[in-house]
């Protein structure tokens, strides 16, 4: 039987600060939470502090990882579950809104912030690289472990697209004042399905050569 490995007081100083902050712009938002703010909740120095983040971009970019582990492990159900593309994209896509709920109005004050395209913070940034990979992995599942029939140049462009709609949907869920989102909820059951219905017409020998006019032309903005 192996060993449990113990944190060291070192990574449990790092996480320490990183839950601190986390909390902190969650109750507080993004411009009130300093890194002075930081240290002072978590009794640790400003240096130290910095010594683990070098500074509050560092600690965004550790919330969308955390963010994007989140999400993945609440997929984990209804990916093994379902079979159909369409009912695995509703559950994906639920459950993103699912894992950010708790954030909402952290979320609202930061978005600003995160909009900005020169911003590290933005979610198409190089710095959050990473956690876009591994948010497209997911989505790359939904498609790649589903029943969907669509032909390769389909398939291989299908997992980034979905995750622009999920962008697309955290957008909406961003300025969404209804209760519990509900807004966004049904926005999301409403737009599934039509997902679904857009890319079976794919598979339509006359909608083919739009459908590749489209890729291509997503293709070279991309670039």
């Amino acid at each position: 039987m192996s060993a449990v490995a113990v944190p060291t007081k070192s990574e449990q100083t790092r996480e320490l600060i990183a839950k601190t902050a986390l909390r902190l712009f969650r109750e507080r938002g993004y411009e009130a939470t300093t890194m002075r703010v930081i240290a002072a909740e978590a009794g640790v120095s400003v240096g130290n502090a910095y010594y683990y983040f070098s500074s509050k971009e560092e600690l965004i970019q550790l919330y969308y990882e955390h963010s994007q582990d989140d999400h993945t492990e609440a997929c984990r159900a209804v990916l093994e579950r379902e079979r159909e593309f369409r009912a695995r994209l509703l559950g994906v896509v639920r459950a993103r809104i699912d894992v950010l709920q708790p954030y909402k109005e952290f979320a609202g004050k930061f978005f600003k912030y995160a909009a900005e395209p020169t911003s590290p913070l933005s979610p198409f940034s190089a710095e959050s690289a990473p956690i876009r990979d591994a948010a497209v992995a997911v989505y790359r599942e939904v498609v790649e472990g589903s029943t969907l029939k669509a032909d390769a140049e389909i398939r291989a462009d299908l997992p980034e697209l979905l995750w622009l709609y999920s962008m697309g949907v955290i957008l909406h869920w961003v300025y969404d004042s209804s209760p519990d989102a509900a807004k966004t909820y049904r926005l999301i059951e409403r737009t599934v399905p039509l997902i679904d219905r857009l890319v079976a017409l794919a598979r339509v020998p006359g909608m083919r050569g739009i459908v590749r006019e489209a890729l291509a032309t997503y293709r070279d903005l991309r670039t």
